[in-house]
């Protein structure tokens, strides 16, 4: 086998560029480009260098990763259970070998400090160890039926599987996706974002290395385009996507053509909702977790802290004062916990939500401007300040109450900025503050703090979400299931449940005496 991208990748800093362009990878190997295909530049968020070259699949190669697919799942199909978990287990074991370099790498091509990108990589192989031990599981049932007769249930493989992922979590989705889908029998195809193929080739390598037939785990970079090839062609049985709420629908909509399965992990504007009675140390570092991991590139954020008018002054004191000291700068020093954003335009983009929040009525504590770190070699990097935003309004008015629609009413507040900005707004009322919450088109988290067990599991219940945390956020154990409702879309990542997505229901009737015939 050729060099693995892993090993070859150069080794000394921030602003090192992976040589290497070859980043399709089907038939158990690294695929070099097509000639006519146009390449396009990844760029290392810390340092805005050209990181490598990507060159996008057209139809003839998603079509030869497919058909590499298919073939290795008539092999990996027929397999045991407890065969496929030992392979995956080798797998595992070799991620957790060399974590530190795959998670090196996804520093490098995503811009996370390097702190999370570690905790990342032991989430994906923690994935991909879990539903190894859930692969000899899978079974059916056995149902009894009159005179004899029965019936049983066999739980089998789809087939051929596409993920789509995104690019805030490279590594770790392409092991949340792929985990259960080879656990139940199925290949995956899986596209990267475009603006980071690079880790997913990694993985690929490690299924590999590992005893997987090759073709089983195929990686086929591009956008748009590309996505449409794979969400049309025959052969893909399901499609699984991470990313925005319109390309989501788009998914939706080419899948039902080939009335493909589809799971569909969207966007979100989650509320987290802070009690008086709280523990007020823990609601502060919740906010804080809920609103800067990966600089705000998450998708459950709780964006939208609601706190409880009371302790709204001892509040945002608190999270001001330490959200102004957020290391940002190098993702690669253990000391940063603020890297860069993935790209300029995204930059620009949630720097423009910023000045449009003040338009609105909005008053910045802290942060919300570009950031230059005192290294040179960062100086062309797509830093931001972490930015805390209440209403002007209730700043000036000193927590009056009465202007909740005005704030809610704000760009800010409605939409989904996907960068480390957190608005802050004070309700009065249980009843009033779930009102508020559920008031949105999304549904993917939420959260509640309170030391009031009673009503802790109350609003839970009632807030429109696939997940509520209480007293913590932006916890995701592999074991738990991950996904959300109304337009955060729908299926399931993680947990026990996800093998019902990844796997169709088959009924065996058996009849043990005569047939009775109308006829």
């Amino acid at each position: 086998m050729a060099q693995s991208l892993l090993d070859s990748m150069p080794g000394a800093s921030t602003g090192t560029v992976v040589v290497t362009d070859h980043l399709n990878f089907w038939g158990g190997k690294r695929v070099k480009p097509r000639q006519e295909s146009k390449a396009e530049a990844v760029f290392e968020p810390a340092t805005g260098r050209v990181l490598c070259q990507m060159f996008p699949c057209g139809a003839e190669e998603v079509d030869e990763a497919i058909r590499s697919a298919h073939a290795a799942y008539l092999k990996w199909s027929t397999l045991a259970g407890m065969e496929r978990a030992r392979v995956m287990l080798e797998a595992a074991r070799i991620i957790r070998e060399r974590r530190e370099k795959i998670a090196k790498l996804e520093v490098i091509n995503n811009g996370k400090s390097i702190t999370e990108a570690l905790v990342d990589i032991d989430v994906a192989w923690q994935c991909i160890e879990y539903y190894a031990g859930l692969a000899g599981t899978l079974s059916g049932q056995h149902i009894q039926l009159p005179g004899g007769a029965f019936a049983y249930t066999r739980r089998e493989p789809l087939g051929v599987c596409v993920g789509i992922g995104a690019w805030n979590y490279p590594f770790q989705i392409a092991a949340w996706k792929s985990a259960p889908a080879l656990a139940c029998g199925n290949a995956m195809v899986f596209k990267p974002s475009p603006m980071t193929p690079v880790t997913a080739v990694i993985l690929a390598e490690i299924y590999k290395e590992a005893g997987m037939p090759d073709g089983l785990f195929c990686v086929v970079q591009g956008g748009a385009e590309t996505g449409t090839l794979l969400c049309h062609h025959p052969t893909v049985a399901k499609v699984s996507f991470t990313g925005s709420v319109p390309t989501g629908k788009k998914v939706m909509e080419m899948s039902s053509k080939g009335v493909k399965q589809v799971t569909l992990e969207l966007g979100g504007k989650s509320p987290l909702i802070i009690f008086k009675d709280c523990e007020l140390e823990n609601a502060v570092k919740g906010a804080l977790m809920a609103n800067f991991l990966t600089q705000g590139q998450v998708c459950c954020n709780g964006t939208r802290v609601f706190v409880q008018r009371e302790i709204m002054p001892q509040f945002l004191e608190e999270v001001v004062k330490r959200t102004k000291v957020i290391p940002v700068g190098d993702p690669l020093l253990d000391g940063t916990r603020m890297g860069a954003l993935i790209s300029k335009p995204h930059l620009e983009k949630v720097l423009g939500f910023v000045t449009q929040a003040k338009k609105e009525g909005a008053k910045v504590l802290c942060g919300g401007d570009a950031f230059v770190p005192s290294d040179p070699k960062l100086k062309e990097g797509y830093f931001m300040s972490p930015c805390v935003l209440v209403c002007i309004v209730f700043y000036i008015q000193s927590f009056s109450p009465g202007t909740e629609n005005c704030r809610d009413n704000m760009t800010c507040v409605k939409e989904e900025i996907f960068g480390p900005v957190m608005s802050v707004l004070p309700f009065d009322t249980e009843e009033e503050v779930i009102r508020r919450a559920n008031n949105t088109t999304f549904g993917l988290a939420s959260g509640v703090f309170t030391r009031d067990i009673s009503r802790a599991h109350r609003v839970a219940a009632n807030l429109e979400a696939g997940t509520c945390f209480i007293n913590n956020y932006n916890i995701s154990p592999v074991e738990v299931p991950f996904g959300g409702y109304k337009m955060s879309g729908f299926g399931r990542e993680n947990g026990q449940v996800t093998i019902e997505y990844y796997s169709q229901l088959k009924t065996v009737v058996v009849e043990m005496g005569d047939v009775e015939s109308l006829f």
